[in-house]
C-alpha cells in the first residue's frame, strides 16, 4: 500500500547478535503496526484484502488464511497491504469501473471509508508511538543533561556569554529537558533564538542570538558538560578510560569511579573540578573516588602532575578572531582583527614587534598567553595591539585590560576550527602555521627546524605496543591550515605521549617539503590544569514519570514535539538551513536500532516511538504512492464528486515512484559513504 521512508535520523553502532535480533524485531513491529492499521480498517469496511506483506519483493515466508495472503518478504525497507481495487503497482485500478463494480473492492467504498483506510496506518503509528513513549518514560530514559560544557570559542554561544556550568531551561519558550533538546531546538530554528536559563551561581540569563550554519545544521557551539564519573566503555580493549602516557595511565582508576574529592576539597560537579584542577596543576593530587559496586568507603588515589609536551618551537600568533560580549577585552576596546603586539607590565615591555610583514613577535609563547592573563586576574594589564587602518599602515593601540578570574585552558581547542582562547579576558585567536622561533638544544633544533619554516601536515603515529587511545587509528593525519594549529597542538597534548609525531615541513628557503619525525618532550615547569588523561562520562539525567498519569502526560508532549520536529526538519531541508548530508537511510537506522537495543529498554522503546512518529509524518506527506498522496486524490474525488482521470493518477504515481526511489537511492548512498567510505 505504501513505501516506508526511514529518514531524518542518525547512526549509532551496535554489534551483538541479540541486539541485532531485538532491533530487527522492533523495526519490524513498527512496520507491522502501520500495515495492521490499514488491514483492520479495510476489513472493518468489508474490503477484500488480497495480501498483507512485511517487506517488499519475493516472500521468505508465505501463508494464506481465508482470502488473504500473509508474506514476510526479502527487502525489509517497508511493507504494504494489497486490496482489491488498490494497487500502487497498478494505479489504474483506482479508476477502473469494472473493478469498482465489485462491492468488496477498495474503489467501491465511499470516500470517507477510503479516507479511514488510508489514514489508519498513520493513526496506528501515532498511537503505538505514544504507547512506546509511555512505557519508556515509565521505566526511565537516561539522557544527557541540559548543563553546558565546553563552549566553542567564536561561536554564537561563546560570543554571547554562555559558559561551562550554565543550565539552559528553554529555547524560544519551549521547555528544555535535556541536551538533545538544545541541539534539536537550535538545528530546527529560523532566525534568532531566545535562550533562558541560569548560571552556576543561580543568577538567571535571557539571551537572544543567531545560530551559525556549521556543517549540516545550525549550531551555537555548545557541548554537554562532563560528569565526575569515569567512563565505562563497552569495548575496553579498544577504548581505554586512561589515555596512554598520561599522568593517570598507571593509577588504579576503575570504570564507574566517581570523583568525590581532590586534596580534601569536596567535588560537587565537573565545573568545580575544573576550577580545582586549575589551582593544583603543579601538585600531586589526592583524589578520593567512590568505587562502583563497593561500599560507601572512599578510595584515595595519588595522581602526579602532568606536564605539557612540545618540541621547542613557537608559532607566530595570528589576529584576534573573536571577542566575547561584555568581556574585559571588549570593555577595554579590543576588536576582531587586532593583533596582540606587546604586553607591558610595571612599565616593562614583555614583547616587541619587529615591523615585519609576516606577523607579531612576542616574548610570550602564544600557547601560554591564556595562563599569563589568568594568573593576573583582577590586575590591570597593558596590552598593545596592532590594528589595521584602512588605506594606511597598521597602528599600535594601547589598551588597559583587567582579566577576570577564569581558569586557563577551560576552553580548549577541541575541534579542527577551534580558536585558541584566553577565557579570563574573552578573546579567541588563531595561530599561523609558520615557525617563529626554535629553542636552542630542543628536539626541533636537533631535527633542523628553523624560523619561518611552515608546517604542512602533522601525523600522529601510534608507537609499537602502545595501548589503544580514543583516536582508534594507528596513523592520524591533519592537514595544517591557519585555523587548526591550536587543534593540532591540543591533539598532541592528549595523544602525543603514546605516539610519534611526523611533520611535513616546507623550508623557509623554498626547498621542497621534508618529513621530520619527533617525539614530543615534557616542558619543564608547565603543567596541564586538566583531568590528566582520565576519560569521564557526560553529565546525565533520567527522564522518568512517577505515575502512569505522569508518563501519559510526558508521552503526549513528546509525541507532539516529535511531530513538530519532523516538519521543522523538512522545512530546514527545503530552506537550506539543514544539509542533505544529515539524512540517513535504512542502513544507519538499523545501526541506530542496534545501539539503542544495547542501552536498555527505555532507550530502545523511545527510539521505536520516534521511528513510529517519523513513519506517520513522512507517510502522510502529499506525495503520490505514499498515504498522503492517496489522501490528496480522495480529497479531489470528495470535492469534485468524481474520480481523477486515469492518466493523471498514472502520471502522479510514476512521479511518486521516481521521487521515492531516488530518495531511497540517495539515502542509501549516504549510508554507505558515512559507514564505510568516510
Amino acid at each position: 500500500m505504501d513505501f516506508i521512508d526511514f529518514t531524518l535520523l542518525s547512526f549509532l553502532d551496535g554489534s551483538s547478535l541479540l541486539n541485532i535480533l531485538i532491533a530487527a524485531a522492533g523495526l519490524g513491529m513498527v512496520i507491522f503496526f502501520h500495515e495492521l492499521g490499514h488491514f483492520l480498517v479495510a476489513k472493518w469496511c468489508d474490503v477484500n484484502v488480497e495480501r498483507f506483506s512485511i517487506g517488499f519483493g519475493q516472500p521468505i515466508l508465505a501463508r494464506k488464511w481465508g482470502e488473504t495472503e500473509y508474506w514476510l518478504s526479502w527487502i525489509p525497507f517497508g511493507g504494504y497491504v494489497k486490496m482489491l481495487g488498490q494497487d500502487d503497482m497498478d494505479p489504474g485500478q483506482m479508476t477502473d469501473d469494472e473493478v469498482a463494480e465489485d462491492p468488496r473492492s477498495y474503489s467501491a467504498k465511499s470516500v470517507p471509508q477510503r479516507m479511514a483506510i488510508i489514514s489508519a496506518g498513520v493513526i496506528m503509528n501515532i498511537i503505538t508511538g505514544f504507547l512506546f513513549f509511555v512505557i519508556a518514560f515509565s521505566s526511565g530514559v537516561e539522557t544527557t543533561d541540559r548543563v553546558v560544557g565546553n563552549v566553542e570559542v567564536g561561536m554564537p554561544g561563546w560570543t554571547n556569554g554562555l559558559r561551562m556550568g550554565d543550565t539552559i531551561t528553554s529555547i524560544n519558550g519551549r521547555v528544555v529537558e535535556n541536551f538533545e533538546d538544545i541541539l534539536r531546538g537550535t538545528a530546527l530554528s529560523r532566525g534568532a533564538i531566545r535562550l533562558e536559563g541560569f548560571h552556576e551561581d543561580d543568577s538567571k540569563f535571557d539571551i537572544t542570538l543567531t545560530p551559525a550554519k556549521e556543517g549540516i545544521v545550525r549550531q551555537i557551539g555548545l557541548r554537554p558538560n562532563n560528569s565526575t564519573t569515569v567512563h565505562t566503555f563497552a569495548k575496553p580493549e579498544e577504548f581505554s578510560i586512561k589515555l596512554p602516557g598520561t599522568a593517570t595511565a598507571d593509577v588504579d582508576f576503575q570504570p564507574g569511579d566517581t570523583i568525590e574529592s581532590v586534596n580534601g576539597t569536596a567535588i560537587e560537579d565537573y565545573t568545580q573540578l575544573v576550577d580545582v584542577l586549575h589551582e593544583t596543576a603543579a601538585e600531586t593530587l589526592d583524589v578520593g573516588v567512590r568505587r562502583k559496586g563497593k561500599s560507601a568507603e572512599t578510595v584515595h588515589l595519588k595522581v602526579p602532575p602532568q606536564q605539557f609536551v612540545g618540541f621547542g618551537m613557537r608559532m607566530w600568533i595570528g589576529k584576534v578572531e573573536a571577542v566575547r560580549k561584555d568581556s574585559p577585552a571588549e570593555k577595554a576596546g579590543l576588536k576582531v582583527g587586532d593583533q596582540i603586539a606587546k604586553i607591558i607590565e610595571d612599565g616593562v615591555e614583555a614583547g616587541t614587534t619587529d615591523g615585519g610583514e609576516d606577523a607579531l613577535e612576542t616574548a610570550h609563547d602564544p600557547f601560554r598567553l591564556t595562563e599569563y592573563f589568568s594568573e593576573r586576574a583582577g590586575k590591570e594589564v597593558t596590552v598593545v595591539v596592532s590594528r589595521e587602518v584602512k588605506g594606511g599602515s597598521p597602528e599600535e593601540v594601547e589598551l588597559k585590560i583587567v582579566p577576570e578570574s577564569r581558569p586557563a585552558w577551560s576552553e580548549p581547542p577541541l575541534s579542527p576550527a577551534s580558536l585558541l582562547s584566553i577565557p579570563s579576558i574573552g578573546v579567541g585567536y588563531n595561530l599561523m602555521h609558520s615557525v617563529y622561533s626554535v629553542d636552542e638544544g630542543s628536539v626541533a633544533a636537533e631535527h633542523g627546524i628553523q624560523k619561518r619554516d611552515q608546517l604542512l601536515k602533522i601525523t600522529l603515529k601510534q608507537k609499537e605496543g602502545a595501548k589503544p587511545d580514543r583516536i582508534g587509528e594507528k596513523s592520524y593525519a591533519i592537514e595544517i591550515r591557519e585555523n587548526n594549529v591550536a587543534y593540532a597542538f591540543w591533539l598532541i597534548q592528549e595523544f602525543g605521549r603514546s605516539r610519534s609525531v611526523e611533520f611535513e615541513i616546507k623550508r623557509a628557503d623554498g626547498e621542497k617539503p621534508v618529513i621530520v619525525q619527533m617525539d614530543p618532550q615534557p616542558i619543564e615547569g608547565w603543567y596541564m590544569p586538566t583531568v590528566r588523561g582520565l576519560v569521564l562520562t557526560s553529565e546525565m539525567t533520567t527522564q522518568s514519570a512517577d505515575s502512569l498519569q505522569g508518563a501519559i502526560g510526558m508521552a503526549g508532549r513528546y509525541t507532539v514535539t516529535s511531530m513538530e520536529d519532523i516538519y521543522l526538519t523538512l522545512r530546514g531541508l527545503i530552506m537550506g538551513s539543514i544539509s542533505h548530508k544529515g539524512l540517513s537511510g535504512p542502513l544507519r537506522i538499523a545501526g541506530m536500532a542496534f545501539g539503542f537495543a544495547d542501552l536498555g529498554i527505555g532507550h530502545f522503546l523511545r527510539f521505536l516511538g520516534l521511528i513510529s512518529i517519523n513513519l506517520a509524518v513522512i507517510n502522510f506527506l502529499p506525495i503520490p504512492v505514499l498515504d498522503g498522496g492517496h489522501m490528496v486524490f480522495l480529497i479531489w474525488e470528495g470535492i469534485l464528486r468524481r474520480k481523477p482521470p486515469e492518466r493523471v493518477v498514472n502520471f502522479a504515481h510514476l512521479v511518486g515512484f521516481v521521487l521515492i526511489l531516488s530518495m531511497m537511492g540517495f539515502v542509501m548512498y549516504q549510508d554507505v559513504v558515512s559507514m564505510w567510505i568516510s
